[in-house]
């Protein structure tokens, strides 16, 4: 079977994308999200997890946030290095939310005011703070206060994916794990079995 693994350094991941995936993804393309619990969880199993996965036509995508760590290529050249002891490199694609998966629902303020039903977040969307949301040092923080704590991870983040735009080009990380995403795909369908 041709699927899409991903990865993901927490649940609210999994959420968002089990919401998103299905406007990606073709019909026929089948996806699964395996959240760990941060990401040391994440980099402590990812080589294993990868290596043991039994379907030999899945390609993985890994997503972690880069939280405070200065250089994001460095985390990227990290999780690559656990990818490539699994043995499937060729079969993975890493990805970093910058800073954190929140700066892709602050980079689409109308998708968070429709799922949080919290009227005129849109409007916010021009401030000089919400054009480029991934060079925010903490887009969790700041969507807290901008929805007045109406917004909690897990259930905000479902909520989210269903509205956030697929054209979206504030956020550069999110544009690029589309990008990925929509290569990932490619890949499979394009494969012989």
């Amino acid at each position: 079977m041709k699927e899409l693994v991903f990865l993901l350094e927490e649940p609210s991941a999994k959420a968002m994308l089990e919401s998103l995936l299905p406007r990606v993804l073709n019909a026929g393309t089948t996806f699964r999200c395996i959240p760990f619990e941060g990401k040391q969880d994440l980099e402590k199993q990812l080589t294993r997890k990868i290596r043991a996965y039994q379907n030999p036509l899945a390609r993985f995508i890994v997503l972690r946030d880069q939280d405070s760590h200065p250089n994001c290529l460095q985390v990227k050249q990290r999780l690559l290095k656990l990818c490539h002891a699994s043995g499937k490199a060729e079969k993975c694609l890493v990805r970093i939310a910058c800073t954190e998966l929140e700066a892709f629902y602050l980079a689409d303020l109308a998708a968070v005011e429709s799922a949080l039903n919290i009227h005129g977040l849109a409007r916010q969307q021009q401030s000089r703070k919400f054009r480029s949301p991934d060079a925010l040092g903490s887009p969790s923080k700041e969507l807290q206060a901008l929805t007045k704590g109406h917004y909690e991870k897990v259930a905000g983040s479902r909520a989210i994916g269903h509205h956030l735009s697929l054209d979206n080009q504030r956020s550069p990380s999110y544009r690029n794990l589309l990008a990925a995403i929509r290569r990932m795909e490619g890949e499979l369908i394009a494969e012989k079995t």
